[in-house]
């Protein structure tokens, strides 16, 4: 069959890849969003479903304060004996990880583990835990560094030793240990999360080496790839699937177009196949590289690998699907059975405190998302956000004074403007219908109010992507709330919410 990349899409990068019975799962880095790691699972590898997160409370989760693409990042997840477990970073804290008996229950608090570094890993054998992270060891060597670690208290058993220094590539990141083959593998990334990025590994006789790189690092990158759409390949986690093939997860992130590097949705989730040689070394995707769409034949027949292009606030789950602004203020949202409302306060989305705010992904270039909102008080209206410093709002507006403002605002860096802005009648309430259309070029913005059709303009989107914008992430849908510098009484309705996809398979 053919498969096509992304196998998840939208802004859930860092993926990490364990296997449970018959099912896989999957997790993601959240950064300030909150809940924090989403949490996937599947039968057969490339149709994934969110079953929910795995940092939903504020004790798992500190954010106050976070600004865009602090938080958490690269979590790892791993299943031994019959407990979840997984670890990651919170740049407020350090190293930490949760697990639970229970994948569609709740996680335990958080042990912290005394190694520094990011993007940690666990590697379970013979009753010992090996806790892996980028960083220093504790004679001062830069590297993958490694200790073992009491997995109930997550305290240090031995010095953290630095085990490999990559292949000389920016930004040794991302390790993760494996046994195969009577081989300890070890995998990482190199050359920064951006176009230079690569995943290369090296193997040994030991948890603690010595390792012997691939002659042919790095095993897989679409570095120098030019006029090709996926870039960024790195960061991968290797699973085996229940008929011995292997498979390495891994994100990436797709070009505005073939000659534009421009990326506004975030990085993704990929997957290509690997193989073994007879020497015990092994390769990945086609020719080293990842491709848009993947011929094989290690998906058994039958399967379908499907595409939804259609969600509302019907077919998604408010727990498992939606996401917020750092540590909510849950008394703001009133989340029912096909309607949202949110009461706005004076913390706006330029705050790195938690605005009203509640978030999906966007997860393909063509979109159209269309939403009524019934405002009384304050402002409420859909966002394309990116980060604090980058989004477009449209909004209705309830002015103090009397009567509604329906308004477009553009946030830029330090640029920030009000693009249109038309005065509506007063009364009590007034509903807008407000739709916001995307291609891989732009947005545009439109309302119908009272049977009339308004249109508020265009806006790039080169200029709500990563390298604009710079950090981590990707573009949210968002709806949100906000008062005129202060709290308000009266909730905003949002009704009717539909966020319509087209999915381009170009090559």
């Amino acid at each position: 069959m053919k498969y096509s990349n992304p196998v998840i899409s939208g802004f859930y990068p860092d993926p990490s890849i364990c296997k449970a019975g018959d099912s896989y799962y999957l997790v993601c880095s959240s950064f300030h969003y909150f809940p924090g790691v989403p949490l996937f699972e599947s039968r057969d590898l490339i149709n994934w479903t969110q079953i929910g997160y795995c940092l939903t409370r504020k004790s798992q989760l500190e954010l106050t304060g976070e600004g865009a693409s602090g938080g958490i990042y690269a979590p790892t997840i791993r299943y031994h004996e019959g407990r979840f477990y997984m670890v990651t970073t919170n740049i407020k804290m350090g190293n930490f990880y949760v697990w639970t008996e229970d994948i569609y229950g709740e996680w335990s608090e958080p042990v912290k583990v005394e190694q520094g570094g990011i993007d940690p890993s666990l590697y379970f054998e013979d009753g010992k835990v090996y806790f892996m992270s980028n960083g220093v060891s504790d004679d001062g060597i830069e590297g993958i560094t490694q200790c073992e670690i009491d997995i109930e208290t997550g305290r240090k058993l031995t010095a953290s030793r630095s085990i490999w220094q990559g292949t000389g590539g920016r930004f040794l990141e991302g390790p993760h240990l494996y046994k195969m083959n009577n081989f300890y593998y070890l995998m990482a990334a190199e050359g920064g999360t951006e176009y230079g990025h690569m995943v290369i590994y090296a193997r040994g006789s030991s948890p603690y080496g010595p390792f012997e790189g691939y002659k042919k690092n790095p095993v897989l990158t679409n570095r120098d790839k030019g006029g090709y759409l996926i870039q960024g390949v790195g960061h991968g986690d290797l699973i085996e699937d229940k008929k011995g093939n292997w498979w390495m997860v891994h994100l990436a992130f797709r070009q505005i177009s073939f000659w534009s590097m421009y990326h506004h949705l975030g990085r993704e989730v990929y997957m290509v196949p690997v193989t073994f040689d007879r020497e015990g070394w092994f390769s990945a995707g086609v020719n080293g590289m990842t491709p848009l769409s993947v011929e094989t034949d290690r998906i058994p027949e039958g399967v379908i690998q499907e595409h939804r292009t259609e969600y509302t606030f019907h077919n998604m789950d408010w727990k498992k699907d939606w996401c917020m602004l750092r540590n909510p203020v849950m008394e703001n949202y009133t989340m029912g059975d096909g309607s949202l409302r949110l009461r706005g306060t004076a913390v706006t989305l330029g705050k790195t405190a938690s605005p009203t705010f509640i978030g999906i992904r966007q997860k393909e270039m063509k979109v159209q998302i269309t939403c009524e909102v019934t405002v009384t008080e304050g402002e409420g209206g859909i966002t394309i956000l990116m980060d604090e410093f980058h989004h477009y709002d449209l909004a209705l507006k309830k002015l103090e004074s009397g009567g509604f403002l329906l308004q477009k605002r553009v946030c830029i860096g330090d640029i920030k403007y009000l693009q249109e802005s038309f005065e509506l009648e007063d009364k009590p309430a007034l509903t807008a219908k407000l739709t916001i259309s995307g291609d891989s070029s732009q947005y545009r913005f439109e309302a119908v109010v009272e049977g009339k059709d308004i249109f508020l303009g265009t806006n790039k989107t080169k200029y709500v992507s990563t390298e604009v914008a710079e950090g981590f992430t990707g573009v949210m849908i968002g709806l949100y709330a906000q008062g005129e510098g202060k709290a308000c009484k009266e909730p905003v309705l949002f009704e009717n919410f539909q966020c319509r996809y087209e999915r381009c398979t170009l090559e």
